[in-house]
């Protein structure tokens, strides 16, 4: 469904990602993985088109995303839940989710309530009355009103607790067995290996390492090079 290849995307004069390529095939889940400041968040910036890539090319089910602006991205069907959540504050939890939603497809208000019951009990909270577990929660379930066929989720449990990031998790599993496809970033690798198909790791903006789940649970010397664990 998504394909990257050779991206090249700099800041200014400051080049940040070396010829990246990847894929995220139909129902699959896949992540990218690596330390603090290896090129995620910008590989997907890059596919949101927030970023544009100055080389390489970026398509999803055949058409050129290279280029587009981030809303003709999000309409051709790549939903994003982004770094630090950005829930709307002063707009309630139902508002929220209604901000950008999309009509026409399996995601509805109802069934975003039946995913994270949470959300239907406080939806007349406002966004900045929520825990961080709830705005994250909040987050994808706005991304998913969109009606995606590819979700994007950069830093899916970062600072969450426990039972908050087991909550998180189970969601991404029932996504998963609904058929979505979904790009994840995030540092919880036993979790990862859990849900994920395959994993791609970046050291410096260059993929250095792809695999299976099975493959990256076993090679511990990958994990402590490149993923610190």
């Amino acid at each position: 469904m998504l394909e990257l290849r050779d991206v090249e995307t700099a800041y200014g004069r400051s080049q940040v990602l070396f010829g990246i390529s990847l894929g995220v095939g139909a129902s699959e889940v896949v992540t990218l993985l690596g330390r603090n400041g290896m090129g995620k968040t910008t590989t997907v910036k890059s596919i949101m088109g927030i970023c544009a890539p100055r080389a390489g090319s970026i398509a999803f089910e055949g058409r050129r995303l290279s280029g587009l602006p981030s809303y003709r991205i999000a309409q051709a069907g790549l939903g994003l839940v982004p770094e630090g959540r950005q829930v709307f504050p002063n707009l309630t939890v139902r508002e929220n989710l209604l901000a950008t939603a999309r009509r026409g497809g399996p995601w509805t208000l109802e069934r975003v309530f039946a995913l994270f019951p949470q959300l239907q009990e406080r939806q007349r909270n406002y966004g900045n009355q929520l825990s961080g577990g709830e705005q994250q929660m909040l987050a994808i379930g706005r991304a998913l009103l969109t009606n995606p066929r590819l979700l994007i989720l950069d830093e899916a449990t970062e600072g969450l607790a426990p039972l908050i990031r087991h909550e998180i998790y189970r969601s991404i599993a029932e996504l998963k067995a609904g058929g979505l496809s979904l790009l994840l970033i995030d540092k919880d690798v036993r979790a990862l290996t859990r849900v994920a198909d395959r994993h791609y790791v970046l050291e410096k903006g260059r993929v250095v390492w792809t695999g299976s789940s099975s493959e990256l649970a076993a090679n511990r010397e990958l994990q402590q090079r490149y993923l610190g664990v």
